[in-house]
């Protein structure tokens, strides 16, 4: 699915990109400040693509080494809601002991990678983000 939606992605950015050649190729000052704005956003979106992907398999990389380590969070003997997202008191539980480990030892991509899987269990999207980044450059150091 997420090929389809890259290659579907990459078609509507060229077809984006071969109007803005044509409004760009019918001259005049107006129709070159307006095709030279719509090229740009071939430009962007090609680079939010790739940021996004890019992201994408890095978070990958470390649920696969985490697994292989036998150090992934494991939640399947959590209580969860119906809607199946873990219960906020088993959150927060979950939360306090991993960021304990995490203090222990602050540098360890493996503790950053669990926090950061923590904090998103807690329902914290942001942080969870901000602290999988984290994980990712700690782990790319280490290599």
């Amino acid at each position: 699915m997420i090929a389809f939606l890259v290659v579907a992605a990459i078609a509507y950015f060229c077809v984006i990109a071969f109007w803005a050649w044509d409004i760009l190729s019918a001259g005049g000052a107006a129709n070159i400040g307006l095709g030279v704005a719509i090229l740009v956003l071939p430009l962007i979106g090609l680079w939010v693509l790739w940021a996004v992907l890019r992201n994408g398999f890095a978070h990958q990389r470390l649920v696969r080494l985490a697994r292989e380590a036998g150090r992934d969070l494991d939640v399947s003997g959590l209580p969860t809601m119906p809607s199946g997202r873990v219960q906020r008191a088993a959150a927060d539980e979950l939360f306090a002991s991993v960021k304990a480990e995490y203090e222990a030892d602050p540098d360890s991509w493996i503790a950053t990678y669990r926090l950061a899987r923590a904090y998103d269990y807690a329902g914290d999207r942001s942080r969870a983000r901000t602290w999988m980044t984290k994980a990712v450059g700690l782990e790319r150091d280490q290599r």
